[in-house]
């Protein structure tokens, strides 16, 4: 059964953000109080934080799906609806996070460490939100975004000071177990080791981690064996130590054959070449074991090795190579800068940047930008105000002006967003600029107040008055009174 996985790749959906309310307060004596809706609650988060008791991705193995709660939707009475809740999932020191084109995304190291792989969708405006001097009452709310869903590469990169190289059986494991409290599984037989052992070993005052990677043989970096596994545990390490087996009995094989076949398969992973070398000669203690190692021992020293002839049996040299592994850690660590400050890379909008594009594709026009999309995303399209509400935004960010300057005309296509989600329509210029025009889009004449009794009776009386002075000039001018009407304007009449 596996117990050990160091790479997985996971789906992960954050929540949905819950809709916006589109309500009307009332109560008694008061039946249109005036828009009450609340605002949606925001979608939960996928998050990844490392945690250092966690050494394996198994668990995400098991289960490579993973969603966070959806928010609720708002309700009347300026009620917003429930955040929904983040989803932590706890991942091991060392965790590379790429997505499915190999582009890394995060390196996660060390603990506590978080990364947000996909974000909660925004909750909807209520009406009251959407509420404003020329818009008194809206109709409409705007929608919940739903929350962000991709499929990400989970790789999981030991963190250790020192890696432990070399062929099957060549006893890393049985340096490791004397060198530290580790207590990796030890047998006679080729691949005993399956997953990377780490080890804490103490050297004088320098404290550092020991892996011991699994066996590799010709053509690990290509796939072969186990090499291709586990060969991304070196990345990371400061120093790699070539442990070379002198008591070996297959034909064909010794210590300056395996040490050339090592580097070859490192060198074709690439990467290492920078990394310092150490040459254990292991298993010394048997005789035939010294005899190689005394044979040896020159060639390497010729190549630029530091040698060190050990056994994990007697523990002789173990001491020696115990200091050496310590002093390049030591220097290392001591050559890296410290960066006492965490440093925030600002970068800010280009000052003629728009914030959408307008691309014109076989005959249509795409629009593209965060904001035309998010609006998009919000807005309910079966309610026609919400629609005019969409066409006032996209006309007041500028869209309408790009459109006319690419050459658009009226009743061509236009796309709103990406392929895979995208709204397409025929573009209407009037359409876009109808909020300014009607003016007063999104307004309820209810809410209007009633002109008082009084002004009315005074309309009624000038009403009266006015047809009282037509009545009287009749008069005067069918009974002849002199003075009502000159008499040089006879002609005129």
């Amino acid at each position: 059964m596996t117990t050990f996985v160091d790479r997985v790749e996971l789906h992960v959906a954050a929540g949905n953000g819950g809709h916006g309310c589109a309500s009307v307060h009332r109560e008694k004596f008061k039946p249109l109080g005036g828009p009450d809706g609340g605002n949606g609650g925001e979608g939960g988060s996928v998050i990844l934080t490392v945690d250092a008791s966690i050494t394996t991705l198994l668990e995400y193995h098991h289960s490579p799906k993973r969603k966070a709660t959806n928010g609720k939707p708002g309700a009347g009475g300026h009620r917003t609806g429930s955040t929904g809740g983040d989803l932590v999932l706890p991942v091991p020191d060392g965790t590379v996070v790429m997505d499915r084109e190999g582009n890394v995304l995060a390196d996660l190291v060390g603990h506590g460490t978080s990364f947000i792989a996909a974000a909660g969708g925004r909750g909807g405006l209520g009406n009251s939100s959407l509420a404003s001097a020329r818009r008194k009452a809206p109709g409409f709310a705007l929608l919940g975004e739903p929350g962000e869903a991709r499929d990400i590469v989970m790789e999981l990169k030991s963190v250790a000071d020192v890696a432990l190289v070399g062929y099957p059986s060549a006893g890393k494991s049985s340096l490791i177990s004397v060198i530290s409290a580790a207590k990796p599984k030890i047998a006679d037989y080729p691949f005993t080791t399956l997953i990377p052992n780490l080890g804490v070993v103490t050297a004088g005052d320098t404290v550092y981690t020991v892996a011991d990677v699994p066996g590799l043989i010709p053509g690990a970096s290509q796939g072969k064996g186990l090499g291709l596994e586990f060969l991304r545990h070196v990345e990371r390490c400061t120093v790699l130590v070539h442990v070379l087996d002198c008591a070996t009995l297959e034909p064909g094989r010794d210590p300056l054959t395996d040490l050339e076949t090592i580097e070859a398969e490192l060198s074709q992973y690439g990467g290492l070449d920078d990394r310092p070398r150490l040459v254990a000669l292991n298993k010394v203690d048997v005789p035939d074991g010294q005899d190689l190692a005394d044979i040896t021992r020159a060639s390497l020293e010729e190549a630029g090795y530091r040698v060190f002839e050990v056994s994990a049996a007697s523990r002789q040299g173990l001491r020696e190579l115990n200091f050496a592994m310590a002093q390049i850690v030591a220097e290392a660590r001591a050559a890296k800068p410290i960066e006492e400050n965490t440093r925030i890379v600002l970068r800010p909008t280009a000052v003629d940047d728009a914030g959408f594009t307008v691309t014109e594709e076989d005959g249509a026009y795409r629009v593209r930008g965060l904001k035309p999309e998010r609006w998009v995303r919000q807005t309910d399209f079966s309610n026609d105000e919400a629609v005019g509400y969409l066409a006032d935004r996209l006309a007041r960010l500028g869209v309408e002006d790009k459109l006319w300057k690419v050459g658009a005309q009226e009743g061509d296509t236009v796309i709103i967003g990406a392929e895979e989600n995208a709204v397409v329509f025929d573009w209407e210029p009037t359409m876009a600029a109808g909020a300014e025009m009607l003016g007063r889009r999104g307004e309820d004449h209810r809410f209007e107040s009633p002109r008082p009794a009084v002004d009315r009776r005074r309309e009624k009386a000038k009403g009266r008055d006015a047809a009282e002075s037509e009545y009287l000039a009749f008069e005067a001018l069918s009974s002849g009174r002199p003075g009502a009407i000159d008499e040089g304007d006879d002609e005129d009449h």
